[in-house]
């Protein structure tokens, strides 16, 4: 009846496994008791559980990412700790087994890539980009909220992994044979499939949301040529994401046919063949760099500009660059398996497109380089991430143009100098970029700055901790030393992976100037209250409302001139702000629905039931997310009119906090 789940599926003898679980549990439980004591599950579920509001989506995507950020990094830690102590021990075991230290790379990757970084930028663009084209919303509130929460599916199996059953121990990318039923017969593999599929089928449907949104829902006079940077890369980003991840739901769902029916898609037997696999995990796995990083690179434009008070330099180029490299980054996937006798001609063909795909790249670092150049730059933390991606990223991009070159690659391939280029892009990139625009765009979300003292300290620890974290890793690689190794590690290493385990420390002690400055910020909010609509003297659309905005953003619809840069002004008192209309009309919204909720708890029994073979509770599942959409399909009464009443009340609350903000200003 309950497949193959047993008492014996907790992992009770691990006792590392079981400290973190019972920790886990004990924070958990204060967080309900603190929460039920306050009295605010009805606040909760009708303001945010239920909500259609895509800056509260957005907000909640992005404290998910943060949860799920901590978790991966522990993991990080873990790593780098049994690297040293098992190159420096006389046994060459250290302090985790070969099968734990296995489970914690793949977790390590997936939650990064799936669970940290793309929810953080889907975040940043559920809270932006409408503001930024005049919309009220996105194009489909509904799916949206369903979006989010199949994705907190992907998130809750990933974690339940932990104490119950296993996670994979294949790596990230889970290649056959290694992921097939033979050699992983355990849950394992199958808690991976189903917490992407199902977090990927919501990221899809995401995609299809925003590229909607952004062609069909842009405000009187918002050209393309007009639109902020940040949304158009949110826009490319988008239409990867609707080109490229049913790739990957197509691959996972033949992955999992020959787990569950013995299918021979990916084995040597009948005709399947292992490197299709690899084809098409990286003919979306490639593209999936450029969703994390393009979004980032948006938002180091805005910041750029903004802090540089100058106009961006070379709109029309960086626009054609983000285009050029959306159309590029489905030509290079090859390259991530050089060494695997693809031929000649074939390898050549990626490496010189891998080549091609960073002119583009080069270009925004120019345009960003002649931006910042007879600027008045202010240096405070936004700017000072930014800056921090500009250097770190061009030295992971010339490393990665080292090892487009095939013969380069055949030497560095699954090495340490790989683990270095990658995390010298996506942790250089995307991860700088999240920070930057956490920084940039939370007086917007919240209504009150960051704490700036905390937030330079962050950076500083992150950046040194940074380089002493990797760049012994190139030196490694190197030298020889293949990555995921977990035991046996020649000696010889010890002194750098001592040095890059160092490094890891000063990373963390950037988190917790993080965690500290988001306490500190909640605590001193009153005394940083940037309630102008414009604390930053922003440049684009969002900057038009206050901050937060209101639950419809716009009471009229606003209008876009000739200027692109429609609110950039430099005068002794130059903030330009959204001006109270004379009369109001009523506004059509969506209504708040917990369909959303619903349709996620029917998918996680179907995930983990399906994990652990339970077919008549899969079967439950599956038939409770079919009849939850049906019925709410007949729901008439999904949307409202908000009162004139109710608009010019919040209109004149926003206004006379406005008011104040200038004054103290």
């Amino acid at each position: 009846m309950l497949g193959k789940l047993t008492i014996n599926s907790i992992p009770y003898h691990e006792p590392i496994i079981m400290v973190t679980v019972f920790t886990i549990s004990l924070i958990g439980l204060g967080i309900v008791t603190l929460v039920t004591y306050l009295g605010k599950w009805k606040y909760l579920w009708y303001s945010w559980f239920t909500s259609v509001d895509h800056k509260r989506i957005g907000i909640m995507y992005i404290i998910t990412s943060l949860i799920m950020w901590l978790r991966g990094f522990a993991d990080a830690v873990m790593m780098r700790l049994q690297q040293a102590l098992a190159s420096s021990s006389e046994d060459g075991i250290g302090f985790l087994p070969a099968h734990h230290y296995d489970q914690i790379v793949t977790a390590h990757g997936v939650i990064m890539i799936i669970f940290m970084a793309m929810p953080f930028i889907i975040g940043l663009m559920n809270l932006i980009v409408p503001l930024q084209i005049g919309a009220r919303d996105v194009a489909f509130p509904l799916l949206n909220s369903v979006s989010f929460w199949l994705f907190i599916v992907g998130v809750v199996l990933m974690n339940i992994s932990l104490s119950i059953g296993e996670f994979a121990q294949t790596g990230w990318a889970a290649y056959p044979p290694l992921s097939s039923k033979e050699y992983s017969p355990s849950v394992g593999v199958d808690y991976w499939i189903w917490s992407i599929q199902i977090s990927g089928i919501g990221t899809t449907l995401t995609g299809v949301n925003f590229f909607t949104t952004i062609l069909k829902m842009r405000t009187l006079g918002m050209s393309m040529m007009r639109m902020p940077v940040f949304t158009w890369t949110a826009l490319c980003t988008n239409i990867l994401i609707i080109a490229a991840f049913p790739i990957l739901t197509v691959t996972i769902m033949l992955l999992t046919l020959d787990r569950y029916m013995d299918t021979h898609f990916f084995t040597n037997d009948m005709g399947g063949n292992m490197m299709m696999y690899i084809n098409l995990f990286w003919a979306w796995g490639h593209p999936e760099v450029y969703i994390l990083v393009l979004p980032a690179f948006g938002v180091f434009s805005e910041v750029v500009a903004t802090f540089s008070k100058k106009s961006l330099f070379g709109y029309n180029s960086l626009v054609w660059a983000t285009i050029a490299i959306t159309l590029l980054s489905f030509c290079v996937w090859l390259h991530h398996f050089f060494t695997m006798g693809s031929g000649a001609n074939v390898n050549a063909f990626f490496g010189i497109t891998t080549m091609i795909i960073a002119i583009p790249t080069g270009v925004k670092i120019f345009n960003w380089l002649f931006t910042i150049y007879q600027g008045r730059v202010t240096f405070n933390s936004a700017m000072l991430w930014t800056i921090g991606f500009i250097v770190t990223f061009s030295i992971g991009g010339m490393t990665g143009v080292l090892m487009a070159i095939p013969g380069a690659d055949f030497v560095l391939h699954n090495s340490l100098f790989l683990i270095a280029h990658f995390h010298n892009v996506i942790i250089g990139g995307v991860v700088f970029g999240c920070f930057a625009g956490l920084t940039y765009w939370f007086p917007k979300a919240f209504g009150y700055t960051l704490n700036e003292i905390w937030g330079k300290r962050a950076f500083w620890f992150w950046m040194i901790g940074f380089y002493i974290a990797f760049i012994p890793l190139y030196a490694l690689g190197l030298m020889g030393m293949t990555r995921r190794l977990s035991q046996g590690i020649d000696p010889s290493f010890h002194s750098l992976l001592t040095i890059a385990a160092f490094g890891v420390l000063l990373i963390a002690l950037g988190i917790l100037c993080q965690i500290i400055q988001i306490i500190v910020s909640i605590r001193d909010r009153e005394k940083n209250l940037d309630l102008t609509g414009d604390p930053w003297n922003g440049r684009t659309l969002e900057w038009a409302t206050s901050s937060p905005p209101p639950f419809y953003n716009f009471a009229t619809v606003p209008i876009v001139d000739d200027q692109r840069d429609i609110f950039w002004q430099w005068k002794k008192n130059g903030f330009v702000h959204y001006k109270q209309p004379k009369q109001y009309e009523p506004i059509h919204m969506p209504k708040n629905t917990g369909t959303g909720v619903v349709i996620a708890c029917f998918s996680l029994i179907f995930g983990f039931s399906i994990v652990w073979y339970i077919w008549w509770l899969a079967i439950v599942g599956f038939i409770g997310v079919i009849v939850t959409w049906i019925v709410h399909s007949f729901n008439e009464n999904t949307d409202y009119y908000v009162p004139v009443e109710e608009i010019a009340h919040i209109e004149n609350i926003r206004f006379i906090r406005n008011d104040k903000g200038i004054r103290k200003c």
